[in-house]
């Protein structure tokens, strides 16, 4: 949904680059989240649309159906962040899991999910 979600909005403005928007308009099923669109496209109940590469890659390959990584250049930045509230500065866990997404195992992860740093 181009209105509330980071990948809506940058599924619109690809469409709007290519100049495909108007064509495709009316035809248009937003998905509640990206994980709601990613299964109308899975199962087939659209017959394309705009997931997260994390959704489709295995060893740097999109290992399900086809697909086309758009370039970063034609939609604004979308930022993904891990914040630590306050109620939890306390919490080993929420403390530890603060640690692990900076390891380089993680941010090993992350690049092999498609995601820049």
């Amino acid at each position: 949904n181009a209105r509330v979600a980071p990948y809506g909005r940058a599924a619109r403005e690809v469409l709007e680059r290519l100049d495909l928007w108007r064509q495709v308009e009316k035809k248009v099923v937003s998905g509640e989240n990206i994980s709601q669109t990613y299964q109308f496209v899975s199962t087939g109940n659209a017959d394309m649309g705009f997931i997260a590469l994390s959704q489709v890659i295995k060893d740097g390959r999109i290992n399900r159906g086809k697909g086309w990584v758009v370039p970063q250049s034609y939609h604004a930045p979308i930022r993904q962040d891990a914040v630590l509230l306050k109620s939890g500065e306390n919490n080993p866990a929420a403390l530890a899991l603060m640690d692990f997404l900076k390891s380089d195992k993680a941010l090993a992860l992350i690049r092999d999910y498609g995601y820049r740093l």
